[in-house]
C-alpha cells in the first residue's frame, strides 16, 4: 500500500522523535521483535493529525525528560509505515485504530494505552505528566532519554494533515 502522506514532508514529524531516542520501525516483523524485548517498550504511533499530534510528539519528548523513562523507544508512523502499524494494533486488543496513540508494553503485552480521544483534550504538558505517572509505576530505566540541551534546542513542527496530502 502506497503511503498516504508525501515521505519529504513527514520526514520532520517522525525525525524529531529519533531525535529524542526512538527507533522508527516500519515493518510488522520489527514490530513483533520490538515488543517483545526484556523490559519495557514505549510505542509512538505518530501521526500528521494537527488537533492531536502537535501536542503528542513533544508530549512524549517532554516525558522522556522524566527520571524514569521506559526501557525501549520505537515509532510507526500513520498512514505511511502500513504494515508496522497493523502490528502495533493487533497487539492492543480492544483498542480501536486511534493516531496519534501512545502505548507502553512490558513483555509483548499493553500495560498503558492513551489513546487519540484523551490526547485531543491535553496540552503537551499534561500528557508528559500522565506519562510519567506510568513511568513512575512501570519502568526502572534512568532518564532522560536525552541530554537537556539536546532537547531544548528541538522544534516541533506544527502540520495539519490537509496540507500534506498527496
Amino acid at each position: 500500500m502506497a503511503p498516504k502522506y508525501d515521505p519529504e514532508l513527514v520526514e520532520p514529524l517522525w525525525k524529531r522523535m529519533v531525535e529524542v531516542g526512538f527507533e522508527s520501525l516500519t515493518s510488522a516483523e520489527e514490530v513483533r521483535d520490538a515488543l517483545n524485548r526484556p523490559g519495557t517498550t514505549l510505542c509512538l504511533i505518530n501521526s500528521v493529525c494537527g488537533c492531536a499530534a502537535r501536542g503528542a510528539r513533544p508530549g512524549v519528548a517532554l516525558a522522556l525528560q522524566h527520571d524514569l523513562i521506559p526501557d525501549h523507544l520505537i515509532t510507526v508512523f500513520a498512514g505511511m509505515d502500513h504494515e508496522a502499524v497493523a502490528a502495533v494494533r493487533d497487539a492492543l486488543p480492544g483498542v480501536p485504530p486511534s493516531s496519534p496513540c501512545v502505548a507502553l508494553f512490558r513483555g509483548g503485552e499493553p500495560v498503558a494505552v492513551i489513546e487519540r480521544r484523551h490526547i485531543e483534550s491535553m496540552g503537551a504538558v499534561e500528557l508528559a505528566n500522565r506519562l510519567q505517572e506510568i513511568f513512575d509505576r512501570e519502568c526502572t530505566r534512568r532518564g532522560p532519554s536525552v541530554t537537556p540541551d539536546v532537547f531544548d534546542a528541538l522544534e516541533f513542527e506544527q502540520m495539519c494533515s490537509s496540507t500534506l496530502m498527496l
